[in-house]
């Protein structure tokens, strides 16, 4: 993500807010825990009452938090009135980059979608995606004029707002947020998108307001994010959640880097169709759901090594829940057997207290995260 300030990013769009700490944190109580009370507020954020009245009281005066309805919150006292987050208040673009499409969203300040577009890529050339991201934003944008920020999310490395690598755009050392804000005029974070989908749902999915949570994707590649004591885990370097080489079996097959019997050597779509022979993974898919023997086989082996890798990573992080997603999605459909076998080989406590949660895959939802990225770094004041 980049580093700068929000407000220093760009001229254009509709302007956030300068909140203080507190109303920041006020705010995102609203967003991450849904309608809430002051009184649930108070004691979760640890502020006074007469403090917390007048920062809801600027919340409400800027347009973010709404005051509605009632409801009885504990076993005892009376109804507390809620406060709710404006959705309507603020619009967010979001974006997420393939090798060759981009997917498009505009969601509101709860992170809901409310008009989307895709468009394939010409060329990974960073003039032609630029331009691109910005005639999306255009179209966007005449129906919400009032979009306030953005957010940019591919597959690789990225420091600061700038890509570092990223191996299916072959991209290096672009300043990708820096150019999309001046294409678009709109403040830009830029983030792996495993890493924006994590945070995503931490903050507006599944894993809404749990202190820890595992997301594991798979399919043209493998990716992990973490979260540990609520706060998102991002590394050092850029790289944290790289668990593609785990090794599965010492005997197994190679993989591109040389490694044999690593998880990636099984699990990833193209190794799927290595080990077939098959034209592409749709394919592969195809003949393991008609029953063909060694395709059943072949996903099988990438299911348990899916179970390795998910079962590992637990070990060390026993988060509340695992989030499983991407575009190799149809593996678990056809292998779940397997992929509990491997969680049952590879994690140590009862499997059974495991919260595995299988999301369905659509690249709307990662574009989304591209938005929610954009809310994140409005709401903290900061786009790194």
């Amino acid at each position: 993500m980049s580093s700068g300030t929000l407000e220093g990013r760009a001229r254009a769009g509709a302007p956030w807010p300068q909140l203080p700490e507190a109303a920041r944190e006020v705010l995102l109580e609203a967003l991450v825990h849904g309608p809430i009370s002051r009184a649930e507020i108070a004691a979760r954020r640890q502020l006074s009452r007469p403090t917390l009245s007048r920062i809801t009281r600027q919340l409400v005066a800027d347009g973010l938090l709404i005051e509605g309805g009632t409801e009885l919150r504990s076993a005892t006292g009376r109804p507390s009135e809620l406060l709710h987050v404006n959705g309507a208040a603020r619009h967010f673009f979001g974006v997420k980059l393939t090798g060759d499409h981009l997917y498009a969203v505009v969601t509101d300040l709860n992170a809901e979608v409310v008009a989307s577009l895709d468009t394939p890529l010409r060329s990974a050339d960073v003039t032609e995606v630029v331009g691109r991201i910005a005639e999306a934003a255009s179209a966007l944008r005449a129906a919400f004029p009032d979009l306030t920020a953005a957010g940019v999310t591919l597959a690789g490395r990225v420091r600061s707002g700038t890509v570092h690598g990223s191996a299916y755009l072959q991209w290096s050392g672009v300043p990708l947020a820096d150019l999309v804000a001046e294409a678009t005029g709109l403040p830009t974070a830029v983030a792996n998108d495993v890493q924006a989908l994590t945070a995503a749902e931490h903050w507006f999915g599944a894993g809404a307001g749990l202190r820890s949570l595992v997301l594991v994707t798979i399919g043209v590649g493998i990716g992990c994010g973490l979260v540990l004591n609520g706060e998102l885990v991002e590394g050092a370097h850029g790289t944290v959640g790289r668990a593609a080489h785990l090794v599965v079996d010492q005997s197994g097959p190679v993989c591109d880097l040389g490694h044999r019997g690593c998880a990636a050597s099984y699990l990833l779509n193209e190794s799927i169709v290595r080990a077939l022979g098959a034209a592409d993974h749709a394919g592969a898919v195809a003949r393991a759901q008609a029953g063909d023997p060694a395709a059943r086989r072949v996903f099988g082996d990438a299911g348990f090594a899916l179970g390795i890798i998910i079962g590992t990573v637990a070990n060390l992080v026993d988060p509340q829940k695992v989030l499983l997603t991407g575009d190799g999605l149809p593996l678990y459909e056809l292998a779940a057997d397997r992929v509990r076998d491997g969680i049952a080989k590879s994690y140590e406590p009862d499997p059974a207290q495991l919260d595995l949660d299988v999301r369905t895959f659509d690249f709307g939802e990662w574009a989304r995260s591209g938005a929610a990225l954009a809310i994140r770094a409005a709401l903290t004041g900061r786009t790194g």
